[in-house]
């Protein structure tokens, strides 16, 4: 059975069409306006091993914000989609993950009730036309609408590339581990998730 979802959204502020295989090889293909939001793109495609091509076109010329957030509602609501009814899932994933001096910490449940808890130090500087700010609006954004718990936090870092890098590829790999299919049962007490 394929996990699979291809979704489209048009606001006044955004047009957005983002198609995702669950499982996939890592093939990536991402175009924003935004390119070091596209190279996280690419690093969340790539060590979640999801098949991933993200269109987006936003009003640029006002901010980055609301390309970024509207990617995020978009991917998330795909990513739900292709996962369906989760049987099967092993749907917990946490671990530690580094990038030369940064260090971040993932912890993840595909629970249906979205939640995020951001404590990822953007260093405050900007890398080139991303703001590190609006990295915590694209993963509430993504929760949201996924229906996950997330939990994300940098325990070292001075680099904002570096942290930021991190936490994607360290959102990635959870996701990865968390859609693993062990068995046939649902891996819930209360028979949904």
């Amino acid at each position: 059975m394929s996990r699979h979802a291809q979704i489209s959204r048009a606001t006044k502020e955004t047009t957005i069409e983002i198609e995702i295989e669950i499982d996939g090889e890592g093939a990536v293909s991402a175009s924003t306006g935004i390119p070091f939001f596209d190279h996280m793109l690419d690093q969340l495609g790539k060590h979640g091993g999801f098949d991933l091509r993200v269109a987006a076109s936003g009003d640029l010329d006002i901010d980055t914000h609301h390309t970024i957030e509207d990617v995020g509602i978009v991917l998330g609501s795909a990513f739900r989609e292709a996962l369906g009814d989760k049987v099967g899932v092993r749907r917990f994933a946490s671990g530690l993950f580094p990038l030369d001096e940064a260090l971040v910490q993932i912890a993840l449940d595909l629970s249906g009730r979205p939640y995020l808890a951001y404590d990822i130090d953007p260093v405050s500087e900007w890398i080139g036309t991303f703001d590190p700010q609006l990295a915590e609006e694209f993963w509430r954004a993504f929760a949201q609408a996924a229906g996950i718990t997330l939990h994300m936090r940098s325990l070292e870092g001075r680099n904002g590339h570096h942290v930021i890098e991190a936490s994607f590829k360290g959102v990635a790999r959870c996701l990865r581990d968390a859609v693993r299919v062990e068995s046939g049962q649902l891996p819930s007490t209360k028979g949904a998730l």
